[in-house]
Formats: C-alpha cells, sequence, structure tokens
C-alpha cells in the first residue's frame, strides 16, 4: 500500500514537471490601451516580453497605467491556464 502510494506521488511530480515544461511553452497576451501597451507572459506567469508605443514614452503616469493593465491582463490569463494544466496533471493521476 505504501509503495503504490509512493509510485502515484512520483508519477504526479513528473506529471507536474511536465506541465511546467509544458507551459513555458504556452503564450498569452495582454493589452492596453488598444495595443500601445503589450505585454507577453508564459503559461507559467512568467513576463516573456513588453512592447511599449514610443508616443507613450512621453507620459509617464499614462505608462504606468497601461503598464499595470497590460501586466494584470497578461497574467490573469496565463493563471488560468496554469491552474488548468494542473488540474489536469492531477485528474490525470487520480484516474489511475
Amino acid at each position: 500500500m505504501f509503495g503504490d502510494m509512493m509510485g502515484k506521488l512520483q508519477e504526479m511530480q513528473q506529471q507536474t514537471e511536465e506541465a511546467k515544461k509544458r507551459l513555458d511553452t504556452i503564450f498569452v497576451e495582454g493589452e492596453a490601451g488598444d495595443g500601445l501597451v503589450k505585454v507577453i507572459a508564459t503559461g507559467n506567469r512568467e513576463i516573456h516580453n513588453l512592447e511599449i508605443s514610443p508616443g507613450l514614452l512621453e507620459n509617464k503616469e499614462e505608462l504606468e497605467d497601461l503598464l499595470l493593465v497590460a501586466l494584470n491582463r497578461a497574467l490573469t490569463e496565463a493563471n488560468a491556464i496554469w491552474e488548468e494544466e494542473m488540474a489536469n496533471s492531477v485528474n490525470g493521476i487520480m484516474e489511475l
């Protein structure tokens, strides 16, 4: 019984690691100001790229506001994908 449980735990850990690798290959985008600021994040909730329209560089307050909106949108989407992937990994183990 204990060996069976350890086997399931090891398999869960392996599936979790595989899910994390897959999440590194999934990219989501958050944007604000009709595309003036774009943020690309991975499914692991890491910022991958940031694009800022050159015209915003002169307006610090607007840039900061748009950055916050775009970052939060990208991270919200990345978090949803991350949660789904982790749930799928756990569900795969539970079916064994």
